[in-house]
């Protein structure tokens, strides 16, 4: 179910101008019943300024009316103009999990050096001057950087981070080959030949070795008469 924008601002605003239940502004704005009586409560640990979804284009007035008639109605969301979507440029990441971009980008450099300083920009959302530091070791704060996993930090998508990976071992041309098995019966087949040969030229020489020898000593006594 599409959610609002501001979805604890878009709440505020309707615990304070509506009579819908906690549960239905929650389910409408994706939050947890509790976190919407917080903000009745005013213990949110921000103070939120309200948003109004009617005039957001996010819900109708007739809408509110229903729900505020019957408590089991689900709020239903109208469907607002299309958000303009950015297509290029860098990733944009929350202030709370920049801190964390070193790390990320530490892991793939890694366990993934196959993929070059542009993707882990695109993926990351940085700087390649940030990742060339990072991979020389020359940055700031390296003595405290500790590769992660970006997914887990919730700097990318494993689709995204797979995608990425997938290209850059394309490009490299170094997709893993499958192992070929079918000479391994005729290598074992060559070295047990070899083994042959070499114990069939042993026993040649000794026998070379041997031939109108045997009345012959094997050196010159000196005290033979």
């Amino acid at each position: 179910m599409a959610q609002p924008l501001m979805p604890h601002a878009t709440a505020s605003w309707l615990v304070d101008n509506t009579s819908l239940t906690f549960e239905q502004i929650a389910e409408f704005c994706g939050l947890h019943v509790l976190e919407v009586q917080a903000i009745a409560d005013d213990t949110a640990a921000t103070k939120l300024t309200g948003r109004d979804p009617v005039r957001a284009h996010e819900l109708t007035q007739l809408e509110i009316d229903k729900g505020q008639a019957d408590a089991n109605y689900r709020l239903k969301m109208t469907k607002g103009p299309e958000q303009v979507r950015r297509t290029k440029g860098p990733r944009y990441t929350p202030v709370s999990k920049r801190q964390d971009k070193p790390d990320g980008i530490a892991w793939i450099i890694r366990n993934h050096p196959e993929i070059s300083d542009g993707a882990i920009s695109n993926l990351i959302g940085t700087t390649r001057t940030t990742i060339a530091a990072i991979r020389d070791r020359t940055h700031w704060n390296i003595g405290n950087i500790t590769p992660k996993d970006p997914v887990t930090l919730g700097l990318t998508t494993q689709r995204e981070l797979d995608a990425a990976v997938a290209k850059a071992a394309k490009g490299a041309g170094s997709e893993p080959q499958p192992t070929d098995t079918r000479l391994d019966g005729d290598r074992a087949a060559l070295i047990e030949q070899l083994r042959a040969e070499r114990e069939q030229a042993a026993r040649d020489a000794e026998l070379a070795g041997g031939e109108g020898g045997e009345d012959r000593p094997l050196f010159d006594d000196p005290f033979r008469r």
